[in-house]
């Protein structure tokens, strides 16, 4: 899967991309509170400078605003980032945003205390090299002992199963219902996927189908940890939604101190 596959993915998804919670404002907040909470753990109250690095429309990052959090989104998808900024505006909360890279992150070293990669975006990367400049460059902008925060799918039994389809979800509109829902197909290798991401639109009295298309890297909770400690990160925990609450694995770690 290419970079501007990728891209064209999150660009074409962006203005649909509430339709796939229930209430998005709700989970911004809920979102806000778990992964805070995480923080707090690890670094205090706060607030704390934090980077999104796969920011999409700002649903972490709009809610750890709210909470407090002096918050940077950055993501591959331009038409995301600015749909991120716009929306916390809309909110009364100052967010800036812009387009970059995971791989090639435009910040100073040491900038922040947090570097938050959520919603699965980590397995859009393909490849070794790609996984270890992404988590090497989120090291780099990450301060000593500042916190690591990636969340992804539980990828330790879809392995075993291989399942063809996510279950649909169903959220309300002015206009109706809109369903969402995706179809999985399995590479060789039993690791990747190509996914169809559906989304079925009420309009007047039938439905508009939009599909995206996308590559995933169902990385194992061994895997990610190892990919993590490697990229020099340390403390590496993962929590499980039923002890954390929250809606995938989190995985937490922290950069090791620079040497004297």
């Amino acid at each position: 899967m290419s970079e501007r596959s990728v891209r064209d993915f999150y660009d074409e998804l962006a203005h649909d991309y509430h339709l796939m919670f229930r209430d998005w404002d709700a989970s911004m907040a809920y979102q806000a509170e778990v992964l805070g909470g995480l923080v707090r753990q690890s670094l205090g109250a706060g607030p704390h400078r934090v980077l999104d690095c796969s920011c999409g429309i700002g649903t972490q990052a709009i809610g750890l605003a709210q909470a407090g959090h002096q918050v940077i989104g950055s993501d591959l998808s331009a038409v995301a980032a600015a749909r991120a900024a716009a929306e916390a505006a809309a909110r009364g909360y100052r967010l800036p945003a812009a387009a970059a890279d995971m791989r090639q992150l435009p910040f100073k070293e040491t900038s922040f205390d947090v570097v938050l990669c959520a919603d699965n975006s980590l397995p859009h990367l393909l490849t070794r090299k790609d996984l270890r400049a992404a988590l090497l460059g989120m090291r780099r902008v990450l301060r000593d002992d500042g916190l690591l925060l990636i969340t992804v799918r539980a990828y330790d039994e879809t392995r075993q199963t291989r399942p063809t389809a996510a279950p649909p979800q169903v959220s309300e509109t002015r206009d109706g219902h809109v369903i969402t829902f995706q179809l999985w197909h399995w590479h060789e290798d039993g690791e990747r996927y190509n996914l169809e991401h559906f989304q079925l639109i009420p309009t007047k009295n039938t439905w508009q189908v939009r599909v995206r298309r996308s590559t995933y890297w169902a990385l194992t909770t061994p895997q990610l940890t190892e990919f993590v400690a490697e990229a020099g990160f340390t403390n590496i925990t993962w929590h499980s939604p039923a002890s954390s609450g929250y809606y995938q694995p989190v995985l937490t770690a922290q950069r090791a101190p620079s040497a004297q």
